[in-house]
């Protein structure tokens, strides 16, 4: 039977680079001399240390322009986590980078599946969604429907198979 799997894995590859440029260009950019302004990637998070709020943001906007430069898509970020401070001036804000699909989402995608009275099946698989069906044809029409309607998870499609 055919069928795919929807996930969400993000490239992290690209994102070792995006922070490697980030850290470079915190470097060499004049409005950051003297300060404690850095980003750190550890396994699937990153951390931004700087002085204050505003030049974590600061350092935040070149981190994400940098991302969108190496094709990441930002939606791989949860920047949900607050600013914290660490001492004296100093602040650092937890970032982290979603892998694999988690259980609201992939229950957002079966029902989604489900209303749509086509001939395919979702199925949760860990971090991952199944959907097999009898044709081709169903599959690919299941796949425009699933990008239109979650639109807020940046989702690939792999494992496509007759």
């Amino acid at each position: 039977m055919p069928s795919f799997d929807a996930v969400l894995e993000p490239n992290l590859v690209e994102v070792r680079n995006a922070v490697d440029q980030t850290s470079k260009e915190i470097g060499t950019r004049f409005d950051f001399k003297g300060s404690s302004a850095k980003v750190e990637l550890k396994e699937e998070e990153l951390t931004v240390y700087a002085d204050s709020d505003f030049q974590i943001n600061q350092v935040l906007d070149i981190l994400l322009a940098k991302m969108t430069k190496r094709n990441v898509d930002i939606r791989f970020l949860d920047r949900s986590a607050k600013i914290e401070k660490i001492g004296g001036d100093k602040v650092k804000q937890k970032i982290t980078v979603k892998s694999g699909i988690d259980s609201d989402t992939a229950k957002k995608i079966q029902t989604v599946v489900k209303q749509s009275k086509m001939k395919v099946q979702a199925a949760i698989q860990g971090d991952t969604v199944r959907v097999t069906g009898g044709k081709r044809d169903d599959l690919q029409a299941a796949i425009a429907l699933i990008r239109k309607e979650i639109a807020d998870a940046p989702l690939s499609f792999n494992n496509f198979r007759d």
